[in-house]
């Protein structure tokens, strides 16, 4: 099926790795010109060739959208779609975290910056430039942790909830003017965030003296009653963000394709 993603220029955020480099390369096979931001490039971007710029930025900062944006328009004049998809731990720290007393101020705006923040000033700064433009998507990439509520990584799960909250808002107001918001909802996927050296695996196997492999093929799956048996693939969250930007999903405004192995067991 053909997206009608040919040269729409596509701004990808935390796109060096796991569900932002699959999506990066997915849009670059249906023709996108893809402006791929992260802290630093890596070689699995340089391979997806000359359809993608980077652009280093710092989603943390609160000058870092506004420096995505000003790249992306003074390279193509124009903005078609925005994937939100950078969040998760702020630079410098490690996920999971376990319980809720031990979460400071400090951690949770540090949270809120990287995870709610980056998106409301990445899509403060785009949207002007896409409604002159005639209107575009935007896709913002949740977690089932704004889902489904639980005493691991409660920060980020608040976050990730305002997110949804903040998507609907935007779909309420810009989808009359051409600008369609939507959210993608991943369960757990089998990203670096949980095969990194001391990442979720190493975590997890640490808390429970199991090995990290075992973690990855068997205790997560099971701990979280995934009806799959098995953490998703990137690229599965990637074509759902792909689908979202083309214009055959021009009846969908406001909607959640939850994406997580059937963690989510609630009407």
């Amino acid at each position: 099926m053909d997206l009608q993603l040919t040269d729409k220029i596509i701004i990808v955020t935390g796109a060096s790795k796991g569900i932002g480099l699959a999506t990066v390369a997915r849009l670059v096979d249906e023709g996108a010109r893809v402006v791929a931001v992260s802290r630093s490039r890596n070689a699995d971007l340089d391979r997806l060739g000359p359809r993608v710029t980077h652009v280093a930025a710092d989603l943390a900062q609160p000058d870092g959208p506004a420096e995505v944006v000003a790249a992306a328009e003074r390279e193509y004049g124009r903005i078609d779609a925005v994937i939100n998809n950078a969040g998760g731990p702020p630079p410098g720290t490690s996920m999971p975290v376990f319980g809720f007393l031990d979460r400071t101020d400090a951690d949770w705006l540090g949270m809120i910056e990287f995870n709610l923040l980056s998106v409301v000033r990445l899509c403060r700064d785009a949207i002007p430039i896409m409604l002159r433009g005639g209107g575009g998507a935007i896709v913002n990439v949740a977690s089932t942790h704004a889902v489904v509520p639980s005493a691991i990584n409660v920060d980020y799960g608040a976050a990730k909830a305002a997110m949804r909250n903040l998507t609907q808002a935007l779909a309420e107001e810009f989808g009359p003017q051409g600008i369609r918001v939507n959210t993608v909802t991943p369960g757990p996927v089998l990203t670096p965030w949980w095969t990194d050296p001391g990442g979720a695996a190493d975590v997890l196997a640490e808390q429970t003296g199991q090995s990290r492999d075992t973690v990855i093929d068997q205790l997560a799956p099971q701990s979280m009653a995934l009806t799959t048996g098995r953490l998703a693939r990137p690229e599965e969250i990637a074509d759902s963000i792909a689908l979202l930007c083309s214009p055959r999903s021009g009846s969908t405004i406001g909607a959640e394709l939850v994406i997580d192995g059937g963690l989510v067991k609630t009407v």
